[in-house]
C-alpha cells in the first residue's frame, strides 16, 4: 500500500532543507521525497506504511513547525498475468570457460629408477 502525503515544513534556509530531508530519509518505508511549492516549504512523501504522525512529530522536534497537509493511497496498475500458451524460455546465462590449467609436467626421481645403476 503505497502513500503519498504532503508535509507544510518550515525551511527558511538550505541548512533546514537538508534537515528535513534526513529526517524523512531516516523514517521508516519512504522511498521519495521531493521539495516542493512555491517556497519551497512543502515536503512530498511517498512510500509504503509511513507513519505520518511520527514522521511529523520529528520534523517538529528539529524544525519546530510542520504540518500534515494532504495524505493520499496510491493505486497500482495491474499487472498482466502470463498466458499458459505462451512458452517458457528460460534466463540467458553467460558461462566462461574456466582458467586453463598449467601443463602438467612429469618429473621422475632417479632415485626411484628400478635399474640398478652400480651393477
Amino acid at each position: 500500500m503505497q502513500q503519498k502525503m504532503v508535509l507544510k515544513v518550515q525551511m527558511n534556509c538550505e541548512k533546514c532543507r537538508t534537515q528535513a530531508l534526513r529526517i524523512a530519509a531516516a523514517a521508516q518505508g519512504v522511498t521519495h521525497m521531493p521539495i516542493q511549492g512555491k517556497e519551497k516549504d512543502e515536503l512530498m512523501v511517498t512510500g509504503d506504511k509511513v507513519d505520518s504522525v511520527k514522521l511529523t512529530r520529528c520534523l517538529r522536534k528539529k524544525l519546530h513547525h510542520a504540518t500534515i497537509l494532504t495524505i493520499e493511497e496510491i493505486k497500482e496498475e495491474k499487472k498482466e498475468e502470463k498466458k499458459d500458451d505462451e512458452k517458457y524460455t528460460p534466463p540467458y546465462y553467460v558461462c566462461y570457460p574456466p582458467y586453463p590449467m598449467p601443463p602438467q609436467i612429469m618429473v621422475q626421481d632417479p632415485c626411484q629408477s628400478q635399474a640398478c645403476s652400480i651393477m
